[in-house]
């Protein structure tokens, strides 16, 4: 054990008083800080009040059992670490245990005072190891989130340069090219010509431009936005003729966050587009509905289902990926014949 660091405070739980002294003695001897239980009914006193980094505790004893008082503790908000202590011929439930969430299990045999030592360290290397994973995952999810939040952000300041900047500029010219050709008049008919040419194209681009910046905008920042957001997402589908598209939203949903609500119209988006590219559909629905627990969205055509290598497809993974950003829980039913059903559950009280 380091001298500067804090040693591990382990808590042993035996209703044999002479086992409970000498395991306490030994792991105190290896440098752990050690409380004591004669009893589950004084384990759940102490546990009330402190919380140690491992419990060894007795499967065996005879006012609370092991397992009953893993019951007890398994409703705490914070569940204890723990080692199963158990006598000879007990291995099946020792094992039995231990796919409770037990890290390991020593017996009670005359190598087990030299054997606990080591087996104390190697749980706490587990869980040091589990933390620093869960930790590191932690930090992934929020880069991702970040990075996510960046892009995002990036794709509403070139919409909107692309809809107040260039958007104005070629209405400006359109209107520069209607005064031109009023001041032409009839005298230069090909002049007029050419101007009415330049108008048409310049229409063209002007709505082209607000196509791409919706592309990169389709939420604003309202509450409300996401459900406008699907209406025009299936007036679009729907004017392509490939198949019908209808947006189901029973009763106006708020999404306060605006981040939430794009990757929600993004996961859609693919959706839909999965369906008029892979899935020979005639027909796709979006609903949209709320409840005072989570919002979900889902997604479901009526075509031939996944099938193959697009079960595997980028589209899917980058769903899941956005659902998994904003917390929200994704899955996708396919049988084959029977469509595809996306479904992404976003909870309001994560």
């Amino acid at each position: 054990m380091s001298g500067s660091a804090k040693p591990p405070r382990i808590l042993v739980v035996d209703d044999d008083v002479g086992l409970l002294v000498l395991m306490a003695e030994v792991l105190r001897s290896d440098g752990f800080d050690v409380d004591t239980a004669g009893s589950g009914t004084a384990a759940l006193v102490w546990l009330a009040e402190h919380t140690p980094d491992l419990m060894l505790l007795d499967l065996k004893m005879r006012d609370l059992g092991g397992a009953a008082l893993l019951s007890r503790l398994r409703q705490a908000a914070s569940p204890v670490p723990f080692i199963v202590v158990t006598g000879q011929g007990d291995e099946k439930v020792a094992v039995d245990v231990m796919k409770q969430g037990a890290l390991d299990y020593v017996m009670k045999d005359s190598g087990m005072l030299d054997l606990l030592p080591a087996v104390v360290r190697r749980a706490l290397g587990t869980l040091a190891q589990e933390k620093a994973l869960a930790k590191a995952y932690a930090e992934s999810r929020r880069l991702e989130s970040k990075v996510l939040e960046i892009g995002e952000l990036e794709r509403r300041r070139i919409g909107s340069d692309l809809h107040d900047g260039l958007g104005q500029q070629l209405t400006a010219i359109e209107l520069l090219c209607a005064g031109l050709k009023a001041d032409a008049g009839r005298a230069q008919p090909e002049f007029s010509r050419r101007l009415d040419q330049m108008g048409k194209m310049l229409r063209e681009a002007i709505a082209q431009t607000r196509f791409l910046a919706r592309g990169l905008v389709p939420v604003s920042d309202e509450p409300d936005a996401l459900q406008a957001g699907l209406a025009e997402l299936a007036e679009q589908v729907n004017s392509l003729g490939s198949l019908k598209c209808r947006l189901d939203c029973p009763s106006p949903v708020a999404i306060p966050s605006r981040v939430a609500a794009g990757h929600l119209y993004r996961i859609a988006q693919e959706a839909v587009n999965n369906a008029m590219k892979h899935s020979n559909a005639s027909q796709v629905t979006i609903r949209l509905a709320d409840t005072d627990a989570c919002v979900e969205l889902r997604i479901w055509d009526d075509g031939k289902g996944i099938t193959g290598a697009k079960g595997r497809g980028l589209g899917l993974e980058v769903m899941k990926h956005r659902a998994a950003v904003i917390g929200a829980e994704l899955t996708v039913i396919s049988k084959r014949g029977q469509g595809v059903t996306v479904a992404c559950v976003l909870s309001r009280n994560p």
